[in-house]
């Protein structure tokens, strides 16, 4: 399998940032952001682990019940990570009213 540049690979958990937060404040599981991104589950998860590490994202291990997931997880982005791409979104200029 060939390597992906570190470059595309930024670009990739840029994508992953931004469909976390077009379904803000829904959390998604890591099979709904691999097919948005048409990736595999494997390595759209290392990516979100990745981010984790840096605080962009948070896991959530529990059912809305309260009950543990014991394979699967959801994922948001963290609060910090909300106001900072709420704030770049807002600085850009709406292109739909051009």
């Amino acid at each position: 399998m060939p390597q992906i540049s570190k470059k595309k690979e930024d670009k990739i958990k840029e994508l992953i940032i931004s469909i976390l937060f077009q379904n803000s404040p829904r959390p998604l599981f890591t099979a709904h952001v691999s097919q948005e991104l048409a990736r595999d589950e494997e390595y759209t998860k290392r990516l979100l682990e990745e981010l984790e590490s840096k605080k962009l994202v948070v896991p959530i291990k529990k059912s809305p019940q309260g009950i543990d997931y014991k394979k699967r997880t959801r994922w948001r982005l963290s609060d910090q990570a909300y106001n900072t791409y709420k704030t770049l979104q807002e600085g850009k200029p709406d292109l739909q009213r051009i």
